[in-house]
């Protein structure tokens, strides 16, 4: 079963919203076994719409379309869509009212015709109130393909996927099971982890495929299958895992699905362990701590963070000697172990974390090249650091220190 996701809207072309409709779309299409053929962004152009469903239509069995519901004269695709079905347009009195609750509860201005016009439908459309807004979902069927027309707005899209779309997709069709496990990898490159599983790799079953997704300090290693014996495929992904994970034993810190991400990973181990971690932040100004405290619990383990990016905050709150800085530069390996060892006294922590270094685009206070970084930890019996050359732009500098320094820690605390 093969589907296509059509967005509506010119501000999606030129980069002034980021689509994130149809990552959503997608995922809740696979969950129930539902491929994703293409997903197509389309300017508010009725050709251009028309055009867009006709080679939709083509080559899957579903097409959901968001966007273009408003009430404004922009709005195009409610009149399109009636245009491409020989359609017309009738006052559907479930959404009018809805409509009508709506303004009652929030509306600072009068109910204009505009807005009641929201109420107009294809007269063969099959109607999903919208409960958050005030434009309604329509599901419509020709010639054995289905069309779903969504609103834009992306915490009205979701409910009206979750509690209407897929419930009727599920319905209507029968389709395979498919899975997904993502494995996380740290520390380990693309090309050296190719290199590492290729004679496994080799003797994947056919039925399985293997995906490498490489970013920014980490890969994803992502295996799928599908079909209607949803038992046997859940075995058959599972013995193969069984089988990977002794070769990236080291860099493996969970699944993507149990969304097990190194930092929980991290706070899941100090928690386990009773200790806790404070960190110092130079060149990450910030962001490490706020990688670290994205999911909820991590008071628990973590005491806090101070973000001494200026020279003197170094001295005047993390108490590193000036001549220290005078002597090796506020980037180096001395100055990052001060750091850590002072933030550890400081927050009275079991770890802690520095980062030291610059991420450019100038030189600024410190001697080294841009691109440089050092990441200090602390534990109760010592203090160590590495230094790495992270290269450029100032962004990639930053994300890199961020994820060295977890995976750092992460091998660290695995020694407990």
């Amino acid at each position: 079963m093969l589907a296509e996701i059509i967005t509506i809207g010119d501000e999606l072309l030129i980069g002034q919203v980021v689509d994130t409709n149809s990552a959503f779309i997608a995922k809740s299409l696979n969950n129930i076994g539902v491929s994703v053929y293409q997903i197509t962004s389309i300017q508010d152009d009725k050709k251009h719409i028309l055009k867009a469903f006709k080679n939709a239509e083509s080559r899957v069995d579903i097409i959901i379309i968001t966007g273009g519901l408003g009430p404004t004269k922009d709005d195009i695709t409610k009149k399109t869509i009636a245009e491409y079905f020989n359609d017309n347009l009738v006052l559907n009195q479930d959404v009018l009212k809805n409509i009508e609750a709506i303004w009652e509860r929030f509306g600072r201005q009068k109910l204009l015709q505009v807005n009641k016009d929201q109420a107009l439908v294809p007269s063969k459309s099959t109607v999903f109130v919208n409960e958050l807004g005030t434009a309604p979902g329509m599901w419509l069927e020709k010639q054995e393909k289905t069309f779903i027309s969504l609103p834009g707005v992306p915490f009205e899209m979701r409910n009206l996927v979750s509690k209407a779309v897929i419930p009727k997709l599920k319905q209507k069709y029968s389709c395979p099971f498919i899975l997904h496990r993502t494995l996380l990898i740290y520390g380990l490159g693309e090309s050296n982890l190719a290199h590492r599983i290729e004679s496994w790799e080799d003797n994947l079953p056919s039925h399985i495929k293997l995906a490498y997704l490489p970013s920014v300090g980490k890969m994803r290693l992502r295996l799928s299958s599908k079909g209607f014996n949803q038992e046997q495929i859940i075995t058959d992904v599972q013995n193969q895992i069984n089988t990977l994970l002794p070769l990236i034993k080291d860099e493996f810190v969970g699944f993507e699905e149990d969304q097990q991400s190194l930092e929980v990973f991290i706070g899941n181990k100090l928690k386990a362990l009773n200790k806790t971690l404070a960190v110092a932040e130079s060149c990450t100004g910030g962001k490490l701590a706020q990688q670290i405290t994205k999911d909820k619990g991590v008071s628990a383990f973590f005491k806090g963070g101070v973000v001494s990016y200026a020279t003197q905050s170094k001295i005047d709150i993390l108490n590193v000697n000036q001549d220290l800085i005078d002597r090796h530069s506020v980037a180096s390996r001395e100055v990052v172990e001060a750091m850590a060892l002072n933030t550890q006294a400081l927050f009275n922590s079991d770890y802690a974390i520095a980062t030291t270094g610059n991420a450019g685009p100038d030189k600024g206070d410190s001697k080294v090249e841009i691109g440089t970084v050092f990441i200090a930890i602390a534990t109760k019996t010592e203090v160590f650091s590495e230094k790495f050359i992270f290269g450029q732009p100032r962004e990639r500098v930053i994300n890199r220190a961020v994820t060295k320094a977890l995976e750092l820690f992460q091998k660290e605390i695995l020694k407990n």
